[in-house]
């Protein structure tokens, strides 16, 4: 699944080619993904300027003057960014078809598992933050507001293991699971740690560890997941500098210990007994 790095990159990708360009069309090839598409898009977008393209967690927001578009990539999608005119595969299920400088572009949602989601937020219906999808979401982990004595204040009552409680998404948002062992490893936590038991101090050096691990896979252009490919098409390659994700049974980098794999949530958690304390 896409996590914050790889919809942060996807962003970064389409907004040269979506800020300030006109919507001349909207194409919706099925009913919906996850949840049934808006079907009101085709007649309500088209005329309408794309005014800034803007994310929060794992969700992908296009803001117009009367509304946002809400794109989530699910668990195989990507967008690419199309000259008008190319034939749509099997799993190219919406089109927003924009002006550009040399002739009309189209922005494309491919998802072949179909659990990501187009969605619409007026500006008739509120604050957009009150959205049913974005209103439960924790402090963005590369903003202010997210530091060391928010997520101790926030787990005094928590028993449940540190890195659940990072995958929830109530506290930080978006600290997925790729993101969520490296930044343990980094802060020299023990994963199964309750989180009521991990002092201030540490943290502060794991609120330090995420910020670093999401801006360098940011960088270098998330990771080459299964199924996620960036806008041009190309992939990231920050799995080239896992520490522990997806290592099992190989030599830690910093002692040499084999590194470990356990299920926690039905996900599984890589880290070293010696380095994670």
């Amino acid at each position: 699944m896409p996590e914050l790095p790889e919809v942060e990159v996807t962003r970064r990708g389409v907004a040269p080619h979506l800020e300030g360009r006109t919507v001349r069309a909207v194409v919706q090839r099925r009913d919906g993904l996850r949840w049934p598409f808006p079907p009101h898009l085709p007649d309500a977008l088209p005329g309408h300027t794309v005014r800034a393209t803007g994310r929060r967690g794992k969700y992908l927001l296009l803001h117009f003057d009367h509304g946002t578009l809400i794109i989530h990539l699910g668990m195989s999608g990507h967008l690419r960014v199309l000259p008008e005119g190319i034939a749509p595969g099997k799993h190219d299920h919406f089109d927003l078809v924009v002006d550009g400088p040399d002739g009309r572009q189209v922005l494309r949602l491919t998802d072949p598992r179909r659990f990501g989601a187009v969605l619409w937020h007026g500006l008739d219906e509120g604050d957009l933050a009150q959205h049913v999808l974005l209103r439960g979401l924790g402090v963005e982990p590369l903003e202010e507001g997210f530091s060391g004595q928010l997520l101790y204040a926030h787990t005094r009552g928590r028993g449940a293991a540190v890195k659940q409680v990072l995958l929830a998404g109530d506290i930080v948002v978006g600290v997925g699971n790729i993101y969520a062992s490296e930044s343990l490893f980094r802060a020299g936590i023990n994963p199964k740690t309750p989180a009521r038991r991990i002092s201030l101090a540490r943290y502060e050096r794991l609120a330090g560890a995420v910020r670093t691990v999401l801006a360098e896979a940011i960088v270098q252009g998330g990771s080459t997941l299964r199924d996620f490919i960036s806008v041009n098409g190309q992939s990231g390659y920050f799995q080239q500098s896992y520490f522990v994700y997806d290592r099992a049974g190989v030599p830690c980098r910093v002692c040499g210990t084999p590194v470990r794999q356990i299920k926690q949530g039905q996900r599984s958690t890589f880290y070293c007994v010696v380095c994670q304390k």
